[in-house]
């Protein structure tokens, strides 16, 4: 029985991988869970799984988790403590659901104890993938890639020699923006941006994709993930979301990861890993899917995959920037203070005023982060 600590475990991500282990109870058991706000939905988790930990980082809301658990649970509070849960040495895979740059400290903390550390947070890779790998090494951590994209690829690639590896493809169903002209953008409402066609995500992650910045930085964390170079991975839209990603070899063989468009099957390959177990989603259905369809993204409609490759071939601290360029843009649309069309012109605008590290260290990536977020706010002002 594998023993699992989610953190995150409030959002789509956590909620999916709980009904996972629900539905395999035989094989996991839940130690710890976290999260950074949602007290009473952590409060029924906790007493549906019985974990020993649980955590959250807005401290107003401790008092309202005692209330509502068993005092035997050990409450864990605030961003440095969440950190701890990574390393419990209770734990045999930490899945990492957080979402944005918040998680990087824990999934170093997951990663330098040597854990099975099933990641379902593209940040951590974007900001720190260098240094991420290289604790990796140090200290024989595994990394389980969630996202359906790179979650494919790592079945594709299982148990073949890399070195005939010629390319990716990481596929894309084109986000919710894909049949809109570019000239419709300006006048799009908040509740278009946010529907998506084929997934049900975060807020956060849902305008990544209709900016297409969620493949930028798919391309970025694939690079460390798959030790590639970026020339080697190419994004491709195809609408139905069948494919969840293809590999290319030396001789032009291809082989693709199909499935339905359901996050609960790259969660529950990466939990059970190097099992497979009876699925917890419908069988693809072939005679239903009919046809699959491809096409090249659009980079000038969508510039923010643009910008996301020029920063994977610049490397060092400039993914860090990329991200939380974003992050703050996304987060300025979102609130309403700032247009759609204009999150692409805030991220340039950071990113021509960064100065480049080569091989950063944590301190200098948070530091980096910090100034990032701090010069966004300030050119937003200016836009």
């Amino acid at each position: 029985m594998k023993r699992i600590s989610i953190l995150g475990s409030t959002g789509s991500i956590g909620v999916n991988a709980l009904e996972v282990i629900s539905a395999h109870p035989e094989e996991f058991e839940v130690v710890a869970l976290a999260c950074r706000e949602h007290a009473g939905l952590l409060a029924e988790q906790a007493k549906r799984f019985h974990p020993h930990y649980v955590g959250i980082v807005d401290e107003s809301q401790v008092a309202h988790l005692k209330e509502k658990l068993d005092s035997r649970v050990e409450i864990l509070v605030g961003q440095k403590e969440i950190e701890l849960l990574g390393g419990l040495r209770e734990s045999d895979l930490v899945l990492i659901a957080i979402g944005g740059a918040e998680a990087l400290p824990p999934t170093l903390e997951a990663i330098r104890k040597g854990k099975r550390v099933a990641i379902a947070n593209k940040e951590s890779l974007v900001m720190a993938g260098d240094l991420l790998i290289q604790e990796a090494k140090k200290s024989g951590a595994f990394l389980l890639p969630v996202d359906s994209e790179h979650n494919a690829i790592f079945q594709c690639l299982e148990g073949k020699d890399r070195t005939l590896l010629q390319r990716i493809y990481l596929t894309g169903s084109g986000g919710p923006l894909r049949k809109r002209s570019k000239e419709s953008f300006g006048s799009l409402t908040q509740e278009e941006v946010l529907e998506h066609p084929k997934w049900k995500m975060g807020r956060k992650i849902t305008v990544d994709s209709a900016t297409l910045m969620n493949k930028g930085l798919e391309v970025i964390e694939a690079r460390h993930l798959f030790h590639l170079a970026v020339d080697q991975i190419e994004v491709l839209i195809h609408p139905e979301a069948v494919i969840h990603s293809m590999v290319e070899f030396v001789d032009g063989s291809v082989l693709a990861q199909l499935a339905v468009t359901d996050m609960k099957l790259p969660i529950q390959y990466a939990l059970s890993y190097p099992d497979r177990l009876p699925g917890s989603v419908p069988s693809l259905n072939f005679k239903e899917v009919g046809a699959l369809h491809f096409e090249n993204p659009d980079v000038d409609k969508f510039p923010c995959l643009r910008i996301a490759y020029e920063v994977a071939h610049e490397g060092g601290s400039t993914p860090c920037a990329l991200n939380a360029a974003n992050e703050e843009a996304v987060r300025a649309y979102l609130s309403g203070g700032l247009p759609f069309v204009k999150i692409p012109a805030l991220i340039e605008k950071v990113l021509s005023k960064h100065k480049n590290m080569n091989a950063p260290t944590l301190e200098e990536i948070l530091a980096d982060d910090q100034w990032a977020r701090e010069e966004a706010h300030r050119l937003l002002k200016t836009i």
